[in-house]
């Protein structure tokens, strides 16, 4: 076996530039597969999915769901009362979380055969990564930089107004909250905050909320937050905030104001690519987003990109997936392309949002001719028994396969399992009725809907 050269000679098969979903999965992958991988990361391994996104947001929304149990125990028998939210507490669980993973992550990493290499990297040359005085160079590099809160122009970030990053740490608890944007992120939030017992509305300049989404599901969330006292203003434009010791004052174009104590702005995530070199390596770049092809790779050859700042759905599942592909082409295993449309998308507010596929108005743009189905949860025994409202929404080509799934209700999350493998396995509804779902469960739902869609409803209307 040849000596290793020395680390500043050393030319690995990969370099990659950023540590979160995207970049850790592919250095993982890489290491797997016996390639030689230097990662970089400048903050935190994990990056924003697991410190300050997906996964404390969610243990937030977990809290929250607390919240509204004890609230509700009565009508379930159970005489619980919500006296306070001790929002200190609510932190430590969170960040107790957050931690373990985080430990987990390190440990795996570091039990590889992988250089990880603590510093603010930057994109010297198609094969090369400056990391302080330290230049890496890699047969391969993949940029794996991630996104960030974005913000309005003119609108500065600081005292009561704030993104999600500062309202993750937040040390006492609004009695009133403006979200602006209804996307993914300003839903989410919204339904935290108003089980946590905030008056909340969201301002939205689309003509409805999660506007990605299904319309049908949209309307169902729209009037799930209506019964939960969230107000929703849709296609209303928002001009401006100002904000004093004891409140922010939120304007909107239509003239009304808006007063609250606290100001979210929720209006997406931008790439992060500004100030790293990728332009001057030669990297596309349309509007900060880097553009590749379906294999990830960008105009220049031996560079890749992956996750958020590929234009596309930003979700931390598909930045791992783009990572593991990216590891596995590398390596010559000519993995098969992603299909973003088959990606599942989860929104986890209350009622959580599942979907996957194409949605109704994109298969008639597509196909034309479709036929649809929605298996309502009032059919659902579980369902019923948890005391949640909402439906799985079936999009299908005449005679051929299921081309959308979308569900909202309480833990739809949960089934998205099964709705990707119908989407991608391209399962006739025929074929997903002749399957057998455990009784009494919300999964059962699934496979309602796909008997009513096969012409043999039992539970539900054709």
């Amino acid at each position: 076996m040849a000596d290793t050269p020395p680390d500043a000679e050393r030319t690995y098969d990969i370099v990659i530039l950023g540590g979160g979903s995207g970049g850790y999965s592919c250095a993982l992958r890489a290491a797997q597969l016996g390639l030689s991988v230097a990662l970089v990361e400048k903050d935190k391994l994990g990056g924003t999915c697991l410190h300050r996104g997906c996964i404390p947001t969610k243990a937030l929304l977990h809290a929250a769901e607390v919240a509204d149990s004890a609230r509700t125990g009565a009508k379930f028998g159970v005489n619980a009362t919500l006296d306070s939210i001790d929002l200190a507490t609510v932190h430590s669980y969170k960040d107790g979380v957050v931690g373990r993973l985080y430990k987990g992550l390190q440990g795996l990493v570091s039990s590889a055969t992988i250089e990880y290499v603590e510093g603010h990297g930057q994109l010297t040359s198609p094969s090369t990564v400056q990391v302080g005085d330290r230049t890496l160079t890699g047969k391969n590099v993949v940029l794996a930089t991630g996104s960030y809160a974005r913000t309005i122009p003119g609108l500065e970030i600081g005292g009561r107004i704030m993104t999600s990053d500062q309202a993750m740490t937040l040390a006492e608890l609004p009695e009133r909250v403006v979200v602006l944007g209804g996307g993914v992120i300003g839903v989410e939030f919204a339904s935290v905050f108003a089980s946590f017992g905030a008056q909340v509305t969201v301002v939205e300049a689309l003509p409805r909320l999660v506007a990605a989404e299904d319309e049908a599901v949209s309307k169902a969330l729209e009037r799930a937050f209506k019964k939960r006292k969230i107000t929703a203003k849709t296609g209303v434009k928002f001009t401006g905030a100002t904000q004093d010791e004891t409140s922010v004052q939120v304007t909107l174009e239509s003239g009304d104001t808006i007063e609250a104590d606290l100001l979210l702005v929720a209006v997406g995530r931008g790439p992060v690519t500004d100030g790293l070199g990728f332009k001057e390596a030669g990297v596309s770049l349309d509007r900060g987003f880097v553009t590749t092809d379906e294999r990830c790779r960008t105009a220049v050859e031996g560079l890749y990109a992956v996750g958020d700042i590929v234009p596309g759905l930003q979700l931390a599942h598909r930045g791992f997936a783009q990572g593991v592909f990216v590891a596995e082409q590398i390596a010559g295993l000519e993995p098969t392309p992603i299909d973003e449309a088959g990606i599942p998308r989860v929104t986890y507010c209350d009622p959580e949002i599942a979907s996957v596929g194409l949605t109704e108005a994109q298969a008639r743009d597509k196909h034309g001719e479709v036929s649809t189905y929605e298996y309502n949860l009032g059919g659902n025994g579980k369902s019923q028994i948890l005391g949640t409202a909402g439906f799985v929404k079936l999009v299908r080509l005449p005679d051929g396969p299921v081309v959308g799934v979308h569900m909202v209700g309480a833990r739809m999350g949960e089934q998205v399992g099964e709705a990707q493998l119908i989407y991608n396995w391209e399962a006739l509804p025929d074929e997903v009725a002749q399957l057998i779902h455990a009784h009494p469960t919300q999964n059962e739902a699934l496979g309602e809907a796909h008997l009513a869609l096969a012409g043999k409803p039992l539970h539900a209307h054709a």
